[in-house]
């Protein structure tokens, strides 16, 4: 078990994020950078750590992550979801605590696409009366 790596896909809005988990010290990489490089938000860091924490496992897996596209909340969301996947592959006895924390379900959320003859995706042009 000591070379063996656990993959999964993570997705959040626009942003995709392929994850590998294996027994080690703990280090989190991001696109070949620290956690500390690529992510300067605390609430991000801490977005990306709830699932390690949730299970016991924070400090036990080396994480190697690389994402693409969306913005810092969007990557964000889909390490944590990538990295709740991989978890499941190392011991499927998290399923029930991830789940129930929701980390295992995919946020559909993602922008709503503007529609012709108005202003934005729901807001309508200025009406004027007279």
């Amino acid at each position: 078990m000591a070379d063996q790596r656990f993959y999964a896909t993570g997705k959040r809005k626009t942003a995709v994020a392929r994850v590998w988990l294996k027994p080690g010290s703990g280090s989190v990489t991001i696109n070949k950078r620290t956690i500390e490089e690529y992510i300067d938000r605390e609430t991000s860091k801490m977005v990306i750590y709830q699932p390690l924490v949730l299970t016991g496992t924070f400090g036990k897996l080396d994480v190697t992550v690389n994402v693409l596209g969306g913005g810092g909340s969007g990557q964000a969301g889909a390490i944590r979801h990538g990295i709740s996947k991989a978890l499941l592959e190392f011991n499927p006895e998290f399923r029930e605590v991830l789940k129930r924390a929701g980390f295992l379900t995919r946020d559909s959320r993602v922008k709503e696409r503007k529609k012709y003859g108005r202003r934005s995706a729901r807001a309508r042009f200025q009406y004027s009366k007279r």
